[in-house]
């Protein structure tokens, strides 16, 4: 469990910090007296309960929950603050809990024990990308619907250098070969790269794509992918790989013989 604690009160802030140490040891914890910091921390790492403050500096408390579901609709926010007032705009945010200061550790365990999103939750992945057969992304079961078809094809890319960054020249190399001007393809694959940011906003995705200056990755721990499962749990992996793969596009031809091998090898043990 990832723990966050956003207050400006450096006295508080401790004294948050060590409820939460002694309530949950084992959970990763990181303290912030800055809003933009501990947002800054949620765009790196899935973040699974947040306390925060109300009032504080550079982005209140109720803006920075809404920051924090829109990169994680299963988050939990429990408000910790002095003022009652903002109850209201905390539970349209559904919020964990709002607690009065000062609290006890009592209360925070309390709190931690009846979170609205459990743990368990994270394993519950609301993007599925499947690779076997055609390429498809789902999100909550629904296969998702890009203004361009090459935007999806992008998806399939990153998708399929698993995790690592992948550059502007290397994705225009692999969808376009050697076809065409390569100013043109730049320009268009702006194009393309809003509408993935304009798609996966809309559907609360933002911190599926890791992107860089001129690169994009894949966030490989928060989609559940039938190649991803295949390659980490072998001959235990609910699915299969039975020759195809992607089959829609040409450039992952060169992929199919690693496939093909350790799939092999799989049959041999």
């Amino acid at each position: 469990m990832r723990i966050i604690a956003v207050d400006d009160d450096s006295t508080s802030l401790k004294k948050i910090e060590g409820f939460i140490t002694k309530t949950v040891p084992d959970a990763d914890f990181f303290g912030f007296d800055s809003s933009l910091a501990a947002l800054a921390k949620a765009r790196e790492e899935e973040i699974d309960v947040a306390f925060l403050d109300v009032k504080m500096p550079e982005l209140n408390g109720i803006d920075l929950g809404k920051y924090l579901t829109e990169l994680n609709p299963y988050i939990n926010l429990i408000y910790l603050t002095q003022h009652t007032d903002y109850a209201y705009e905390a539970m349209k945010l559904h919020a964990s809990g709002y607690l009065k200061k000062p609290s006890s550790s009592k209360e925070i365990q309390k709190e931690l024990e009846s979170l609205r999103y459990p743990e368990i939750r994270k394993k519950y992945k609301r993007v599925f990308a499947q690779t076997f057969g055609n390429f498809e992304l789902f999100v909550d079961g629904e296969p998702v619907e890009f203004k361009y078809k090459r935007t999806k094809e992008i998806v399939a890319l990153l998708v399929n250098n698993k995790g690592a960054q992948t550059t502007n020249g290397e994705i225009i190399a692999s969808l376009w070969e050697d076809d065409g001007d390569p100013e043109k393809k730049l320009s268009y694959l702006c194009n393309l790269r809003q509408d993935l940011q304009n798609t996966f906003s809309k559907l609360k995705l933002d911190g599926i794509i890791l992107k860089q200056r001129g690169s994009m990755a894949i966030a490989k721990d928060k989609i559940e992918c039938d190649l991803y499962d295949w390659l980490e749990n072998k001959n235990d992996s609910k699915y299969r790989y039975t020759g195809d793969y992607m089959n829609q596009y040409s450039w992952c031809e060169f992929f199919h013989a690693e496939l093909d091998e350790i799939s092999y090898e799989l049959e041999e043990v």
